[in-house]
């Protein structure tokens, strides 16, 4: 079991490696929080305007 462990953590060390050694390792952390306070700022924004929409919508005096 040890040598397992061994093992997969010499792998798991040895494709950091590699990755960090890539010029273009994929996005940074920064570019990542980024794009998903991106998202979530858009859902929230969606979210009231729906939400305001529908409170107008459910007000019209059809009377």
């Amino acid at each position: 079991m040890s040598a397992l462990v061994s093992y997969l953590a010499a792998e798991l060390r040895h494709r950091w490696q590699t990755v960090r050694d890539t010029k273009d390792g994929g996005y940074s952390t920064e570019a990542v929080i980024v794009t998903a306070l991106l998202v979530t700022l858009a859902i929230v924004v969606i979210a009231i305007i729906a939400l305001k929409v529908t409170n107008k919508a459910n007000n019209i005096n059809l009377g």
